[in-house]
């Protein structure tokens, strides 16, 4: 048991620690990152972490919900910080990042696939840089002999003929929407989602000029408001599918949304099981047990092969 446990609430941060002896275990949210999705709440083994509906602000807009984590209950295994999408959450241990659960190979990483090949990408092109709705690409130029710069018009012929464009991801909070890389004009980049699934709002339930769900989308473009009949709807292509609009939709079943898929490391694990039954569709389970039960039955007769080749 810890000999002092602390909890700290800023208007950046959230922050909880355990004080061991020689072991100091902290656990920090980040409100700037944290966009008040269910992920982290649906993947928490302890029911740790709860979602607060805040109020609308002064000019009418919905707040994303408050995300809070009870003290008593939580053990810093660090499921919360591998699976949040947008990278607010972070558990470390003596000051450096620590999750228990991927050290001891019980829980997978999510995969974020984004690959970037510079050499299409033309001076002076920002596309992606201005389409990111997250503001985690940074794009510049690095001259021959590795200056940085910004605008290839400040540079003298001579710089300019060894010009390289650098693209800079913050990956570890990207939830992997894909605008970067339609927006890209040179196809520049790849980017392969996380989650998959499906959403879909029933416009017969959804509240005349209800805007809820959308003031707290965090990925412009995923939902939009249709010229035709004034509703919200939901353009698949872009959505990461974290669950944020349907946690703040006042109206029960105007929003649905089942992830599919989740693009993660190999595990085998009871944890990561029980964390997919929450997260994901009874499909989606059943299909990922059925598959590793087949991997595992291959590495079997595999095995049996190898040995039988030995006596042999």
């Amino acid at each position: 048991m810890p000999l002092k446990t602390l909890k700290k609430e800023t208007a950046e941060t959230l922050t909880l620690e355990w004080i061991l002896h020689v072991k100091n275990y902290k656990l920090t949210l980040d409100k700037g990152l944290c966009v008040g999705c269910e992920i982290c709440s649906l993947a928490c083994p302890k029911e740790a972490i709860t979602l607060q509906k805040q109020p609308k602000t002064a000019e009418g807009k919905t707040q994303h919900a408050k995300v809070d984590v009870n003290l008593e209950k939580c053990n810093f295994c660090g499921i919360c910080d591998v699976v949040c999408p947008y990278g607010a959450i972070k558990v470390t241990l003596n000051g450096g990042h620590a999750v228990a659960v991927v050290e001891k190979e019980s829980f997978p990483q999510l995969v974020r696939e984004i690959q970037v090949d510079t050499t299409k990408c033309p001076v002076d092109c920002l596309e992606c840089e201005k389409a990111c709705p997250l503001n985690l690409i940074k794009v510049n130029l690095l001259t021959a002999d590795g200056k940085s710069v910004r605008d290839s018009t400040a540079l003298s012929r001579e710089e300019q003929k060894g010009l390289k464009v650098n693209v800079s991801i913050k990956k570890e909070q990207c939830p992997c929407c894909r605008i970067c890389e339609f927006k890209c004009p040179e196809g520049v980049l790849r980017v392969r989602k996380i989650f998959y699934g499906k959403i879909s709002i029933n416009t017969e339930k959804c509240p005349e000029g209800c805007r809820e769900c959308l003031d707290v989308c965090p990925i412009t473009g995923a939902l939009y408001v249709s010229e035709t009949d004034g509703k919200v709807h939901v353009n698949e292509l872009f959505c990461v599918y974290c669950g944020a609009c349907k946690i703040v939709c006042p109206v029960n079943e105007a929003l649905t949304l089942k992830r599919t898929k989740i693009l993660h490391t190999p595990v085998r694990s009871g944890a990561w099981n029980k964390a997919l039954e929450r997260l994901a569709s009874p499909i989606e389970v059943t299909k990922e047990l059925k598959a590793k039960g087949s991997i595992k039955a291959a590495e079997s007769v595999e095995k049996r092969f190898k040995t039988k080749e030995v006596k042999t």
